[in-house]
C-alpha cells in the first residue's frame, strides 16, 4: 500500500484528515508541493489538445503524486451531463429548476456521478448556482434561476447525488452573472447584497459538504475573484467553515499566481500554466515560504483523503453511459421541466389527431444548448418531430421550416421556435489582449510546447466530433429577450393559418412574448436533453400532465427589468432583480416567478400548520379538476414590519404533490427562514418580529397565510 493509502485507512478509522494530509505534504520536496497546486498537463500541449476537442474526449488530471500514491483528481464538466464521451444528456439545469423537484435532481446527480466515474473522471465541475440576475445572461441555462433558495436546494441535491461517486465542485464563486464581459467586469456589491442575495446558495451547497469550489473570472469590488481573500478565506473558510479546496476558473481565472496563494486559492486549472513558473521563482526569491505553499497543498490532500473511497474506486464499465434507465430519467426530467404558460379554453391535451403540422427549423434537429464547456454528446437525440411522430403513430405528421400552408386543416399545429448555441451560451471568443499575457512562454521546459505530457485518465471510446463540436461555440449574452423576427413572424403566420396552434419555445431563460395571445397554447420546452421530443409529445397528447413552474419571472417588456449591459466594465448588484424588482416597482410580470399551468386545477385549504421549530409548513391540497396532476406548493416569507429594506416576499420553501382528480392530500413543505436573515455588522442577523408565511402556487398568488414569531 502507498503512503496515501495508509493515511486514507487511518482517516477511515477516525484520524483527522487535515493532520494526515499535513504529514504527507511534509514528505514532499518543494517541486512536488508546487505540482499539487496546478493541473498536471503542461499548458501548451494541453491547450492544443483541449481546443481540438480534448475537453470532450478525456478527463483533465491535477494534483497527482505517484511517489506517495496521491491520486489527485480528474476533472470533467457539466451540468446537463458528463461532457466526456457519449453520456446521458439531461435537460439543462434551468429546465430542471422548473421541476422544483430536489429528489429528481439528486437522482440525476447519482447518474452523472456514475457516468463521470465510467469515463475516468473523479471530479465533476458542474454544480452551477450563479444567480440569474438578468435573463439575457448567456449561461443562464446552466444555473437554477433567479431565487437564492431554489438555487441552493437544487445545487445541494445535485451535490448529494454526484458525491456518491465522485467529488463535486460548486461554481462560479461569486457574482458571475454576465458572459461577454466576464473577463473584465468589476461587480460592485455591498455586504447586504452579497450575503442576502448572491452568496446564500453557495453557503447552502457548502453546508451540504461539497468537496470543492471554483472561483469566477470577474472581479468583485475591485479584486479578481480568484485572488479575493474576502471570498476565498474570510467568507468561505473563516465564516462558513469550508474544508475542501478551491480551483480557478479555467485558463484565465488566475491573474496573480502569488497573491492567489495568499488569498486562499488552492489549484490553478486545468493546466500547469502560471504557477508552475511563478511559484518556483517566488519560493527561490523568498517571496513565498514553504509553509505558505504547504497550506493549499494540505487542503487538497486532506479533501482527497476524505473522499479516498471515491477517487480510488474502480471505474464502472462505459456501458453505463446513456443506459436505458438513465435515458428514462432524462425523459422524466424533461417531462417535469416543461412549463405550460397558456392553454386557451383547455386546448391541450390533444389526445387524438388525424393530421399534425410541425413548423420551425428547430423541430427536426438536435438542440441541446450551449456549445461550450457544458456541451454533452449523447449517442442520439429525440427531436420534437421524432416525439410527435411517435405519439401520434396513425396521424399524417408533416413538417416544414417556414411554409405555413401545411397548417391548413390540421388538428394540431406545433410551432417550435427559440434559440441555439449560436445565440446564447458560454462566451469563448475574446479580443482582449491582456488575457494572452497570462499564457506562459512557448519554450518553457515545464509548460511549453515540447514539455512532456503525463499519462491521461483512461478515455471512453473515441468520440466522433463534427468540426463545430470539437471547437466550442462562440455563445455569449443575448442582446434581446425577444425571439428573432423570423420566429415571431412564423408564429403569427401559423396562428393566422390555423387557430389550433401550440408554440414550443426552446431556450435557456426568459423570453418576452408580445405574440402570446395568438396561439391556443404556449409552453417553454427549454433545451430539453436527449429525450426532450418524447417529453413534449407526452404533454401534447396528455399522457404527461404539465407540472413545470417558472424559476424566474418573465417580464412584459425588457425595460421592466434591472439594467443589463453585456459590455459593461462595471455593474452594481443590489438587493433587487427579477420578481423582487418587479414587486418593488409595482410592474406586473407577464408570468410571475413560480407560475405555470396544469391541465387540471388545485386549491389550498386554510388549515396551515407550522412546526414548532419553524422548519416545515403543512397544508392540505386538493385537485379540483378532472385530470391527474402535480401541484407545486410554494411558501413565501415576509416581515409584517421591518427596519430593513427588503424584497416584498422571498421563497423559503417548496414541495410537489401528485393528486388524482377530486382527491386531496397533505404536504409538508420544508422551509428555511434563514432566507429572511439580514447582514448586519459582519454577520447574519435574524430580525425579531412577526413573519408572514404565505402558502401559494406562485410568487403573487394570495394563497393562504399564517404568521410566526422570528
Amino acid at each position: 500500500m502507498t503512503e496515501f493509502g495508509d493515511a486514507a485507512a487511518r482517516v477511515r478509522a477516525g484520524a483527522d484528515a487535515a493532520v494526515e494530509a499535513a504529514g504527507l505534504v511534509a514528505l514532499l520536496d518543494d517541486d512536488e508541493v508546487i505540482d499539487l497546486l496546478d493541473g498536471d498537463v503542461p499548458f501548451w500541449p494541453g491547450l492544443t489538445d483541449m481546443t481540438g476537442g480534448g475537453y470532450y474526449r478525456h478527463a483533465w488530471p491535477a494534483a497527482r503524486n505517484a511517489r506517495l500514491g496521491i491520486p489527485g483528481f480528474a476533472f470533467t464538466d457539466g451540468p446537463r451531463g458528463v461532457v466526456v464521451g457519449n453520456a446521458t444528456c439531461f435537460p439543462v439545469a434551468m429546465a430542471r429548476a422548473a421541476a422544483f423537484d430536489v429528489a429528481l435532481e439528486e437522482e440525476i446527480g447519482r447518474v452523472i456521478g456514475l457516468e463521470a466515474r465510467a469515463v475516468g473522471a473523479t471530479y465533476f465541475g458542474g454544480v452551477c448556482v450563479n444567480l440569474l440576475r438578468h435573463p439575457a445572461w448567456g449561461r443562464a441555462q446552466e444555473t437554477y434561476g433567479e431565487d437564492p433558495h431554489l438555487l441552493g436546494e437544487m445545487g445541494a441535491a445535485l451535490t448529494r447525488g454526484v458525491q456518491e461517486h465522485v467529488l463535486a465542485c460548486v461554481k462560479h464563486f461569486a457574482c458571475n452573472s454576465m458572459e461577454n464581459a466576464r473577463f473584465t467586469v468589476d461587480v460592485v456589491a455591498d455586504e447586504r447584497a452579497l450575503h442576502e442575495v448572491y452568496l446564500p446558495h453557495f453557503k447552502r451547497v457548502v453546508d451540504e459538504g461539497v468537496a470543492s469550489v471554483m472561483s469566477s473570472y470577474n472581479s468583485l469590488n475591485g479584486e479578481w475573484a480568484g485572488q479575493s481573500r474576502l471570498l476565498l478565506t474570510e467568507v468561505l473558510r473563516d465564516e462558513w467553515g469550508f474544508d475542501g479546496f478551491v480551483i480557478t476558473y479555467f485558463i484565465f481565472g488566475l491573474r496573480d499566481p502569488i497573491a492567489s496563494v495568499w488569498a486562499g486559492l488552492d489549484v490553478e486549472m486545468p493546466f500547469a500554466q502560471q504557477r508552475a513558473i511563478a511559484l518556483r521563482a517566488a519560493l527561490a526569491a523568498g517571496e513565498l515560504t514553504r509553509r505558505e505553499i504547504d497550506v493549499p497543498a494540505t487542503r487538497v490532500v486532506a479533501t482527497l483523503l476524505r473522499f479516498a473511497d471515491r477517487v480510488t474506486a474502480s471505474s464502472p464499465s462505459v456501458s453505463v453511459l446513456a443506459a436505458p434507465e438513465h435515458r428514462a430519467l432524462a425523459r422524466r426530467a424533461a417531462e417535469e421541466s416543461i412549463v405550460l404558460l397558456t392553454n386557451r379554453d383547455g386546448f391541450l391535451p390533444v389526445t387524438r389527431a388525424r393530421r399534425v403540422a410541425v413548423l420551425g427549423r428547430l423541430a427536426a434537429v438536435p438542440n441541446l444548448g450551449d456549445g461550450g464547456s457544458s456541451a454533452v454528446h449523447p449517442p442520439e437525440v429525440v427531436t420534437p418531430l421524432d416525439g410527435i411522430r411517435a405519439v401520434y403513430p396513425d396521424a399524417d405528421v408533416v413538417h416544414a421550416d417556414t411554409d405555413t400552408s401545411v397548417a391548413a386543416g390540421a388538428d394540431l399545429v406545433v410551432v417550435v421556435v427559440g434559440y441555439t448555441k449560436a445565440d446564447e451560451g458560454e462566451y469563448i471568443e475574446s479580443t482582449n489582449a491582456d488575457l494572452f499575457t497570462l499564457f506562459p512562454p512557448v519554450d518553457d521546459p515545464r509548460v511549453g510546447r515540447e514539455a512532456p505530457v503525463p499519462p491521461l485518465p483512461p478515455a471512453p471510446p473515441a468520440l466522433d466530433l463534427a468540426a463545430d463540436e470539437a471547437t466550442m461555440a462562440t455563445g455569449g449574452d443575448r442582446r434581446s429577450l425577444r425571439l428573432s423576427d423570423a420566429d415571431e413572424g412564423l408564429i403569427e403566420a401559423a396562428c393566422g393559418a390555423n387557430p389550433r396552434t401550440v408554440v414550443a419555445v426552446m431556450g435557456g431563460s426568459a423570453v418576452v412574448m408580445p405574440w402570446i395571445d395568438g396561439p391556443s397554447a404556449t409552453l417553454l420546452l427549454w433545451y430539453p436533453g436527449m429525450e426532450g421530443g418524447h417529453a413534449l409529445a407526452g404533454i401534447l397528447d396528455g399522457t404527461v400532465a404539465p407540472s413545470g413552474r417558472l424559476p424566474f419571472a418573465i417580464p412584459a417588456t425588457e425595460s421592466d427589468l434591472v439594467h443589463f449591459d453585456p459590455d459593461a466594465t462595471t455593474e452594481t448588484y443590489d438587493l433587487f432583480h427579477g420578481q423582487w424588482y418587479l414587486d418593488r416597482t409595482g410592474v406586473p410580470a407577464a408570468f410571475t416567478f413560480g407560475s405555470g399551468l396544469s391541465t387540471t386545477t388545485f386549491a389550498l385549504d386554510d388549515d396551515v400548520h407550522v412546526t414548532q421549530d419553524h422548519r416545515a409548513v403543512g397544508v392540505h391540497v386538493r385537485n379540483t379538476g378532472t385530470r391527474t396532476g402535480t401541484a407545486v406548493v410554494q411558501v413565501y416569507g415576509s416581515y409584517l414590519t421591518s427596519g430593513y429594506e427588503r424584497p416584498a416576499a422571498r421563497l423559503v420553501g417548496f414541495a410537489r404533490i401528485d393528486l388524482e382528480p377530486g382527491r386531496g392530500g397533505r404536504v409538508a413543505v420544508p422551509v428555511d427562514l434563514s432566507m429572511l436573515d439580514v447582514r448586519v455588522d459582519g454577520r447574519m442577523h435574524r430580525e425579531p418580529g412577526t413573519v408572514r408565511l404565505r402558502v401559494a402556487f406562485d410568487a403573487t398568488d394570495p394563497g393562504v397565510v399564517t404568521e410566526v414569531s422570528a
